[in-house]
């Protein structure tokens, strides 16, 4: 139920939601040229890296039609073409790692000089996420939530609030549990990031892919997190038994910070629109998580049971205080990264991902409201007056460690407001696993918006030519038609274009685009598009007397 509790507080910081994105390819999909490129350019949302031997061009003929040595140039993947290829379809398949270190993989073809059967890719089936890989990564993230609360919530109280008289043996054990929990997520995330990156099974793992993913962002943050985690564990002896100096509690403070900031680092904060934001918004995210979650442990497990009345009525408000802090800090945190992970009210209202969500802070309400009146209580009865009064009561339980009667049932009140919050939490939970399955809302926005402004580059060995088509609907559109040089160097002077719109899927014939040079290189046109459906656009660019580039676009209309 703990765990259920913890799921509400994380989600908004989860890792669900800012995988990059296939924005443009050139040569444009189902394009037809006249001329093989001499390379293929895929443009993503966010910075990419290369997974080894997943990215590959099958030809007409079933071969291999690329060099095998891809280049990422931070949003752009450019695949290098053998030239001499055959005319036909050609099949483009690809598997890259997003700058939030999750796998994004596709493919599309395109067409030379006629259009023939798409190549089978024997390989594509490999660079799918294996099922099981990507549950157990969710399993390894789950533990190291709960190693967070495990181990920063009791080592704060042990820190400022543990009564002296009491032994902090047990609380120490369940700080260890949570460090413990804390290095198996961290091994595991790491170990599973490498068949998770490789589209492999969990015990198909190679060197050199293992020497990919410690070279990376992720790589990285994971190896200091568990240099961090030992560090910690270290100093969490002299805190247990209350030797620890003012130099041991500053490095407690300063390895939780670099520890809290290893996951936004390597997850999606960093990639978001904002990162400055998100990466603050997260950290902070995590540390009232941990604080009011752990705080709760022990309040429920330990205080409740084994402080006196005069002890918990100087405790429990100072914590109730600090919950209400974090609390404070938890809603603002999850709010702004809310916005950032959204975007829109339509995408917040319009998808499953957004109405989930809504779910979620309604069912968070709940508990929030649960909290209020626990801290009411908290203010309406541990008072120091009850600690006055108590001094003579339960002076002599004191002597031998009892807590006395007084302020049993306000206990067991306590303690009862305290499983409801977490019982409401358990249901949050079923919601929680339905959400980190649903398609980010950003992403499901964008699958339903129109197409919009279509742009297309297309590459033949004379040029590459950029095609503009506005509003993209039934209609009058414009055309912009824009010729660069083979190199996309420069500008490059067309003496002479052709157009033409055709809808073979509904039987109508090609018409003539009617187009204007305004520039050497620039051209503009109109056509009325009748029906939706993929048109295709025809263009002949003529550089000279001798030499021209025919290309088609195939342009979704809505």
């Amino acid at each position: 139920m703990l765990l259920g509790a913890l799921f509400i507080l994380v989600l908004p910081a989860a890792p669900a939601s800012a995988h990059a994105t296939l924005v443009k390819t050139a040569p444009v999909a189902g394009t037809v040229l006249d001329q093989l490129p001499g390379e293929v350019t895929l443009t993503f949302s966010e910075s990419v890296r290369i997974v080894p031997d997943k990215i590959r061009v099958i030809g007409p003929d079933g071969s291999r039609a690329d060099t095998g040595k891809p280049v990422a140039r931070d949003t752009e993947l450019v695949i290098p073409l053998e030239p001499g290829g055959p005319k036909g379809t050609y099949l483009v398949s690809y598997r890259v790692i997003s700058a939030d270190s999750h796998p994004i993989s596709g493919g599309y073809s395109f067409s030379y000089g006629e259009v023939s059967a798409t190549p089978s890719d024997d390989g594509a089936a490999t660079v799918q996420t294996d099922g099981v890989v990507k549950n157990a990564m969710s399993v390894a993230r789950f533990l190291g939530f709960a190693g967070l609360v495990l181990f920063i919530g009791p080592a704060l109280i042990l820190f400022a609030l543990w009564p002296r008289r009491l032994s902090g043996r047990q609380p120490g054990r369940v700080a260890l549990v949570g460090a413990g929990l804390l290095a198996l997520s961290t091994i595991l995330e790491l170990y599973l990031q490498i068949p998770y990156t490789a589209g492999t099974s969990v015990f198909d793992v190679s060197s050199a892919a293992a020497r990919e993913v410690l070279g990376t962002p992720f790589g990285a943050a994971h190896l200091i997190r568990f240099a961090v985690v030992v560090a910690a564990a270290l100093l969490l002896r002299p805190l247990v038994a209350g030797r620890a100096g003012k130099v041991d509690q500053t490095l407690l403070v300063i390895l939780g910070i670099v520890g809290l900031a290893t996951w936004p680092i390597s997850g999606h904060p960093s990639a978001s629109p904002v990162p400055t934001l998100t990466v603050v918004a997260d950290v902070a995210h995590l540390a009232a998580m941990s604080v009011w979650l752990g705080g709760l442990v022990m309040l429920f497990g330990f205080l409740l049971r084994q402080a006196n009345t005069r002890e918990l009525t100087a405790i429990v408000p100072v914590w109730s205080g600090w919950a209400l802090f974090a609390i404070t800090v938890l809603v603002l945190a999850g709010t702004a990264q809310a916005l950032v992970e959204i975007g829109t009210i339509d995408a917040l209202t319009g998808t499953t991902y957004g109405r989930l969500v809504i779910t979620k802070v309604a069912l968070l309400a709940v508990v929030l409201a649960v909290a209020a009146y626990s801290r009411q209580l908290t203010n309406r009865r541990f008072v120091p007056v009850a600690a006055e009064r108590a001094d003579e009561d339960g002076a002599e339980d004191e002597a031998d460690g009892a807590a006395p009667a007084v302020g049993g049932g306000d206990r067991r009140l306590l303690r009862r407001t305290v499983l409801t919050e977490v019982a409401v939490a358990v249901v949050v939970l079923a919601v929680t696993s339905v959400l980190v399955q649903t398609t980010p809302a950003r992403s499901a926005q964008a699958d339903r918006t129109p197409s919009g402004p279509f742009t297309g580059t297309m590459s033949t060995n004379l040029m590459k030519l950029q095609v503009d088509v506005s509003p993209a609907t039934v209609g009058q559109n414009s055309i912009h038609l824009y010729a660069l040089k083979p190199d996309g160097s420069g500008p490059l002077k067309v003496v002479e274009w052709k157009a033409t719109a055709a809808l073979p899927s509904k039987g109508i014939e090609p018409l003539v685009v009617p187009t204007l040079a305004i520039s050497e290189d620039h051209a503009v046109g109109q056509v009325s598009f009748v029906t939706p459906g993929t048109w295709e656009i025809k263009i002949t660019a003529r550089v000279d007397d001798l030499n021209q580039s025919t290309v088609t676009a195939q342009v979704p209309v809505k």
